[in-house]
């Protein structure tokens, strides 16, 4: 793994939206878009030696933490598009890792950053990775799809209030709240008629505490501008803050 190119630490992956991707305007879902991102990193970090398996080893699984995505235009059932994605630095205990998709034609319609820890599966506490070359992970630190760091959001203080019940296909293979299940939640709590005019332009998470089989959610749900809503997820079982977000139209 010594002296690795930039090709080399930079992955391409192609996929072609599919019907249970779309929403009921035939546009990628905000989760789906979201998941293809983590499909990517996932894929990346395989190749690299430091995916699931090889965290594994070390006792170890990755979390996303933080996501900013910036969303230039949707993209639709049928159409192709390309996910660029590479490691490019670490501050502190976050991995920061960032993302370009474009189009069939290589017209760019996204960009994307996002941090991501990992995480002790005994301790349940963030560490740093061992035995993994550290320039892998800060040698493309000057090559930025954003400029901005992955956003730190802060609490959302008022607003309406809505419940969801975590279930059985919310959870994935570390059994909590998958982190794309958040973007549905909060996306679920905007009334259709908003979605059939309106997709999002930006996407800010932050992922605070995991989400377990059988917990329950609150949503606070504020609109702060006539485009910009954020939202607080509460956990009632472990009066935790789930996760906060933003989402611009």
């Amino acid at each position: 793994m010594e002296n690795l190119t930039e090709s080399e630490l930079t992955l391409f992956t192609k996929y072609k939206i599919t019907s249970a991707e779309t929403d009921m305007f035939a546009r990628i879902r905000a989760g789906a878009f979201v998941n293809l991102l983590i499909q990517s990193a996932i894929g990346s970090a395989e190749n690299l030696g430091f995916g699931f398996k090889g965290l594994k080893e070390q006792q170890l699984f990755w979390v996303l933490s933080r996501l900013t995505i910036e969303i230039y235009k949707p993209i639709y059932w049928h159409q192709d598009m390309e996910v660029e994605t590479w490691p490019k630095t670490v501050e502190g205990l976050l991995y920061i890792r960032d993302f370009v998709v474009r189009d069939k034609d290589k017209q760019i319609i996204a960009r994307a950053t996002s941090g991501w820890l990992a995480i002790d599966t005994e301790r349940k506490k963030p560490k740093n990775i061992d035995g993994i070359q550290a320039e892998m992970f800060v040698h493309l630190k000057g090559k930025c799809a954003m400029a901005e760091a992955p956003e730190k959001l802060p609490p959302t203080t008022d607003g309406e209030v809505f419940t969801v019940n975590s279930s059985y296909f919310d959870y994935d293979l570390n059994r909590h709240v998958t982190s794309t299940r958040y973007i549905d939640w909060m996306m679920d709590v905007l009334p259709i008629d908003f979605h059939k005019n309106h997709f999002p332009k930006k996407i800010s998470v932050n992922f605070m505490k995991e989400t377990l089989p059988g917990d329950s959610i609150t949503i606070k749900r504020s609109k702060t501008t006539d485009s910009q809503f954020s939202f607080e997820g509460f956990n009632m079982q472990h009066n935790t803050v789930a996760f906060r977000g933003k989402i611009e139209f």
